[in-house]
Parts: C-alpha cells; sequence; structure tokens
C-alpha cells in the first residue's frame, strides 16, 4: 500500500509571505508618482498616444483627427501616421492646446463585499468608492476582484501598463491565500500543480503548499487571469472556499497597506511593472 504524500510545510523564506517586499522597492516610500520621471521630457512618443494620454478619445479615434489634419504640433497642422513628440511640444485641437494626463497608479488593498466596477445600476459599494479621492485623474482597476475576495487592486489610467499586465502572454505573478472550510489532502495539492481541465480550459498552479502547515489554507501562484479561477480549481476538488485573499500582484504586496486602504506606487514600483516583459 503507498503512503500518502508528505504535507508540505510552509517555509517562511518562501513567497507566500504575506509580509514580503514588493520587488526592489521599500513599501514605506508612498511619494506620488512624477510625471517628469514616468514621461521623459526627452523621449519622444507618438503623437496618437500622446492625444489619448489627454483623455480626450481613444488613440483609434486620435488617428482619425490626425488624418483629418486637425492637429497641430507647435503651429504645424501634422497628418502623419506615426509622428512622434516631445512632452515639451505645443498640442492642439483646433484652438485648444491638449495636455497628456499624469500617469496615476494607485494600490488598493480590497475588502470583501466591494465590487469591481465603475459604477453599479443596484446600487452595491464598488471599489471606486474606496479610490476617488486618491488623484483628480479618473483611474480604472487593472483587472478584477470578485465580491468576496480581498487583497490587492491596481487602479490606473496607463491603457498600456492595464494591458500588459491583465494579458496572459506576460504571465504576471499573483499570489492567493486561500482559506478552506476542510482540510486540504496532499494528493490535491499535487493536482493544484499538475493541473485539471476546467469547463473553460486546462488550468494549473504554478505552485502551490499549505501556509504555516495549516491543512485549512493553502497559498497558491497562479499567472492565470481567468474569471474566478482560484475558486473555480478548489471548488472543482471539492472544497468551500471560506476566505480569498490575493496577497501578491505582479511583485506589489500589502506590507503596510491595511484593508479598505490605498497609497500611490513609488516611482521605483512604476519603473518595476515597466519592466514587465522587457528581455
Amino acid at each position: 500500500m503507498n503512503k500518502p504524500a508528505p504535507k508540505k510545510k510552509y517555509d517562511p523564506k518562501r513567497k507566500f509571505r504575506r509580509d514580503a517586499k514588493p520587488g526592489p522597492t521599500k513599501p514605506s516610500e508612498l511619494s506620488k508618482t512624477d510625471v517628469s520621471k514616468v514621461m521623459d521630457a526627452n523621449k519622444p512618443i507618438r503623437l496618437n498616444k500622446y492625444i489619448a494620454n489627454s483623455g480626450m478619445c481613444s488613440r483609434r479615434e486620435a488617428d482619425t483627427m490626425i488624418e483629418a489634419g486637425v492637429v497641430m504640433v507647435n503651429g504645424k497642422i501634422i497628418t502623419e501616421m506615426g509622428y512622434k513628440v516631445l512632452p515639451t511640444d505645443e498640442v492642439k485641437f483646433g484652438e485648444a492646446r491638449i495636455k497628456p494626463e499624469r500617469m496615476q497608479y494607485v494600490l488598493l488593498n480590497k475588502p470583501k463585499d466591494y465590487i469591481t466596477t465603475m459604477d453599479d445600476p443596484q446600487g452595491r459599494k464598488t471599489v471606486m468608492e474606496l479610490v476617488e479621492k486618491a488623484c483628480k485623474e479618473r483611474v480604472f482597476p487593472v483587472g478584477r476582484l470578485d465580491r468576496a475576495t480581498t487583497g490587492l487592486l491596481l487602479f490606473t489610467n496607463d491603457g498600456d501598463m492595464s494591458k500588459k499586465l491583465t494579458h496572459p502572454s506576460y504571465n504576471v505573478r499573483k499570489v492567493y491565500h486561500v482559506t478552506l472550510a476542510q482540510k486540504v489532502r496532499p494528493e490535491h495539492i499535487e493536482a493544484l500543480l499538475n493541473g485539471f481541465e476546467l469547463d473553460d480550459g486546462f488550468t494549473k498552479a504554478d505552485k502551490a503548499e499549505y501556509v504555516k502547515g495549516d491543512t485549512h489554507e493553502v497559498g497558491i501562484e497562479i499567472h492565470s487571469g481567468r474569471n474566478r479561477i482560484v475558486r473555480r480549481m478548489f471548488e472543482y476538488l471539492g472544497y468551500d472556499v471560506q476566505k480569498l485573499d490575493r496577497v501578491i500582484f505582479a511583485g506589489l504586496t500589502k506590507k503596510d497597506l491595511p484593508r479598505g486602504r490605498h497609497r500611490m506606487l513609488t516611482d521605483q514600483e512604476v519603473a518595476f511593472l515597466k519592466m514587465i516583459g522587457k528581455k
């Protein structure tokens, strides 16, 4: 008779620690991102992106404006697709000067019972209520957490950043602390690591182990962004999820960030996120 697989004990030096440091940054540094550092004054950017960053339209709509000859740069009408400008250039649409929005990055430790949406016709509490005073720019959630899930949720008006952090090809690391109603059997930890088929396709955990040796609690690392994927994985194995908390997102952690509170990312954290996917 085969002996049951030994329980994987939680190693405090491993990556599932809830008090781990967020990548290369110091969590105590809560300074606002300086636009001059995010948008290098010596680095040209495409004109359509410059216009889109102002919040007035999308890049595609900006291309239409440029092609129609209604955009001027330093007094000259520009119709060239792909034309690049400096942040210090004067860009006008008609008589109005276009100024790009400051890129903002807000990290929230989401509490339970808030839904991840811009507004809710049913009048339920939304995550936007928790970050509405974070900055004057309108920011949007990067991905989503369901109503019962707590933990890290990033907001930004940087569309390129948001797209990158939610696209599966970038393998953005997400770690969850899962509390189950039942003890999790060792063979099911192995099943999470080996993977299995759900209704919407194959899924597997990058890492999974007991938290501090407690068989009711599991730390699981994934990079998939599929809807309710962690809950569905445990439900498939026959477990009732009591609590689900995202403790790490793209190298950012909850250290020094109480539940329901938010903070601005530091310059170092923004630079770290911008390096994701670059060789």
